[in-house]
């Protein structure tokens, strides 16, 4: 996505696109590690060496509040932050700690329907460990 068509949705969410905004969330846009406030930090200082930590950490609650951005609370001691699309699933190895997207073969999105029940918004937070780790176990088994 252009930083044109960044500053757009920022302002179309009622927030000022500022240069430091828009490396935040490009940054989170590019990745799909889901990053945690420090590692943003460290990823937009690489292309902006002039951002502070308290810059990026506003940044991201700015963009938090205006919807930009998703907080990610599935790991208990930090949160993590997502520019994907609003309403998917997330899976946290409870092994590795690796976190990430997970395409479920059936899936809710906002606007659906489920007995009569209109879905404004989803937050499905998968725990468990993952394929790379029980291959790992079974091999040292």
């Amino acid at each position: 996505m252009e930083n044109r068509d960044r500053a757009e949705r920022l302002r179309g969410s009622g927030l000022v696109p500022t240069a430091q905004r828009l490396a935040v969330l490009s940054f989170l846009e590019g990745t799909k590690s889901h990053p945690t406030a420090e590692e943003t930090y460290a990823g937009v200082k690489r292309r902006f060496a002039s951002i502070s930590r308290a810059t990026v950490y506003n940044a991201l609650e700015a963009l938090k509040r205006a919807g930009a951005v998703s907080e990610l609370t599935i790991a208990r001691e930090v949160a993590h932050y997502d520019a994907g699309p609003p309403s998917h699933p997330h899976f946290l190895c409870r092994s590795c700690g690796e976190l990430y997207d997970l395409e479920l073969p059936c899936a809710l999105r906002p606007g659906d329907e489920v007995l009569g029940h209109r879905i404004e918004a989803v937050q499905m937070s998968l725990y468990g460990v993952c394929r790379t780790c029980q291959d790992a176990h079974e091999i040292h088994s």
